[in-house]
């Protein structure tokens, strides 16, 4: 038995708080019958549940690690270019969405699932979720370093302190940021503001979770269940 409110959350289609405002307002029935209370418990895969007229199915909770390559996009439209279109159909078909985004053109560390709820927490602002990325750059430096992890302003918003490590003294253009924010463009905005570009860009770690490097670009591994269990899934 599983918590209404979770087996909606669990779709990938709302997250927690979401599932428990459609729930009192009387959007979600369970096998014909509406119910307004989000603690109320349902067997998974024994009943029919809809929520604003859609049915919704039942989804086993997955977490794939994806080694993204350069020209996929992270998005659940039919597109050929989706990272979905890495995964065989059967994997497809649970619901699966990128928890969070990588630009057409970075690389490396992308989790999908249908975790609904998981996805909303480690994707909120006040989670403080640390990535990481390898990146080559035009050469920076020091002084251009250290505005970097002191906080950048980028126009609509103040990037957070960020920790910038180079591969060695006297490499000037090869190294690892780790951010707590994920802005759009963020860390590419963030190197042209102090006059740098960046010309590769690879997730290696998030959530506390290491890229696999035994996954090749393009290659996926399902999450054990202590990695699971890390990202806060119940």
């Amino acid at each position: 038995m599983i918590r209404l409110d979770r087996y909606l959350a669990q779709s990938g289609l709302y997250s927690r708080s979401e599932a428990s405002k459609a729930i009192r307002r009387g959007a979600v029935t369970v096998d014909g019958a509406v119910i307004r209370d989000p603690s109320s418990k349902v067997d998974e895969g024994a009943v029919s549940v809809t929520a604003d007229g859609k049915k919704i199915p039942w989804a086993r909770v997955v977490w794939v690690m994806l080694n993204k390559p350069a020209g996929t996009v992270s998005t659940t439209d039919p597109d050929p270019r989706s990272v979905l279109a890495l995964l065989p159909p059967e994997y497809r078909r649970m619901g699966l969405f990128p928890c969070g985004r990588l630009d057409v053109d970075t690389t490396g560390l992308l989790l999908l699932t249908n975790d609904g709820e998981a996805a909303h927490r480690l994707l909120s602002p006040k989670k403080h979720c640390e990535k990481t990325y390898r990146f080559t750059c035009l050469p920076i430096t020091e002084e251009q370093r250290e505005r970097l992890e002191a906080g950048v302003e980028l126009g609509d918003f103040e990037t957070q302190p960020a920790s910038v490590r180079l591969d060695a003294p006297d490499d000037r253009e090869h190294g690892e940021i780790t951010v707590t924010e994920g802005k759009f463009h963020q860390i590419k905005r963030m190197f042209q503001a102090v006059g740098s570009e960046i010309l590769t860009l690879e997730r290696v770690r998030f959530a506390g979770l290491n890229l696999d490097p035994a996954l090749r670009r393009g290659e996926w591994r399902l999450l054990n269940d202590e990695e699971a269990a890390g990202l806060g899934s119940e």
